[in-house]
């Protein structure tokens, strides 16, 4: 049998979504490439804290396997809306990568007094301006290569990056600094492969099966929990990381002024992926008043 892959264009989706063909192809299972372009794509030159929130990389790729013109949708999680829409289900989660985010160019400590770092993300902007309110922080977009490539030109001092993504791409030892993810915390799903199929679709849900890795996929459930009851997408700064600890799930998480000039933060830990995010989430925003931080838009 053969099963068709939606994914973006850009060179870290392929790999992902060339990654999941490794795998299929270890349980005898054929596979093809669906390319899709997306609004993030075709938008590349807008800052993503201006579109419409999550859901830019990932919309066209739903709606091509909700057309059938695929079978499965391949997402870095990151990029995913926290509504998963009706007719998909997250079926599978490979094991996850490093989910922390690191500097490339520059460490923190190397920077100088009003250094520029370039980031297109209002959560690593308001983390770092929370520690180093001198820095100059720069918008930056485009695929990875561009992004890395920006570290050292044109008065770019430093790029901030996922590890994971340059762990995919073979570009890890560019990595001037890992941020400890206890504060730095790291993006909902972030490291993690999110593959969606349509629910009646039982030929490809039971093909996805052998590659799902359960504690991978109930940490990501975790953390969309908590975006899902913050009611927040990427354009807002709030982060959770989840871990599997022997006590459980241990969930931590973070809202942050954009400015970086406040923030909460809070862990809780239990058995219950849904119900810790949900927990968390309220905390944060409602106990620990993070709906009031300056600036927070959720």
């Amino acid at each position: 049998m053969s099963i068709r892959l939606a994914t973006r264009r850009s060179p870290l989706a392929l790999l992902q979504a060339r990654y999941v063909q490794e795998r299929l192809l270890a349980v005898d299972v054929a596979s093809e490439l669906v390319l899709v372009e997306t609004h993030g794509d075709l938008t590349a030159d807008v800052p993503l804290s201006s579109l419409a929130g999550q859901g830019v990389f990932a919309v066209e790729v739903q709606r091509c396997v909700l057309k059938g013109e695929a079978d499965v949708a391949v997402h870095s999680a990151k990029d995913l809306p926290s509504v998963t829409p009706a007719g998909l289900g997250l079926t599978c989660v490979p094991e996850r990568r490093d989910p922390v985010d690191v500097l490339v160019g520059r460490s923190l400590a190397g920077l100088g007094p009003g250094a520029t770092v370039a980031t297109g993300s209002p959560r690593r902007r308001a983390l770092l301006l929370e520690r180093r309110p001198d820095l100059n922080i720069v918008e930056l977009r485009g695929n990875m290569a561009t992004r890395l490539a920006s570290a050292g030109r044109e008065g770019v001092d430093a790029v901030v990056a996922a590890a994971a993504a340059l762990e995919r791409l073979g570009e890890s030892s560019r990595t001037a600094e890992r941020l400890d993810p206890e504060w730095f915390i790291p993006q909902v799903g972030q490291g993690s492969l999110a593959l969606e199929t349509r629910v009646d679709d039982d030929v490809s849900n039971l093909t996805l099966a052998p590659l799902n890795d359960l504690d991978a996929f109930e940490v990501l459930a975790a953390e969309r929990a908590f975006l899902r009851e913050l009611g927040a997408g990427c354009s807002v700064p709030a982060g959770a990381y989840a871990t599997w600890t022997m006590q459980g799930l241990q969930l931590s998480g973070v809202m942050i002024a954009y400015d970086g000039s406040r923030s909460v933060r809070h862990r809780v830990s239990g058995r219950d992926p849904e119900v810790l995010g949900r927990e968390l989430a309220r905390t944060l925003r409602d106990d620990l008043e993070g709906a009031a931080l300056p600036g927070w838009r959720g």
